[in-house]
């Protein structure tokens, strides 16, 4: 969990987007030091005033939407893509089939 200005810079960083965003995943599977730990997935970055804001917006708990982000996140990792059409679309209903089992609605 980290602020908005945090994740934005790392936004910057490693996306090239000066912008601050809800969630960046990083994957240890990818870059010069996959090798290094097979069995670590990587790690999911949230902005903690996204929460709160987006909760708000979407009229969710904090909660829902801090587990949101970070099933976002792992999915990530785990290889789902959410820029095309398709993709997308896997991608979401994989999260909403997670997130109703993780909070039993």
């Amino acid at each position: 969990m980290v602020t908005d200005d945090y994740i934005r810079s790392l936004n910057q960083k490693y996306r090239h987007l000066d912008q601050a965003t809800d969630v960046l995943a990083f994957a240890m599977g990818e870059g010069e030091f996959s090798s290094l730990n097979p069995h670590l997935l990587g790690d999911v970055v949230i902005s903690a005033e996204r929460v709160e804001e987006q909760a708000e917006q979407f009229g969710e708990s904090l909660d829902r939407e801090l587990a949101r982000l970070t099933i976002h996140g792992v999915l990530h990792l785990l290889g789902y893509d959410d820029v095309r059409g398709e993709d997308k679309k896997r991608m979401e209903a994989r999260q909403e089939e997670i997130l109703k089992e993780a909070l039993c609605y």
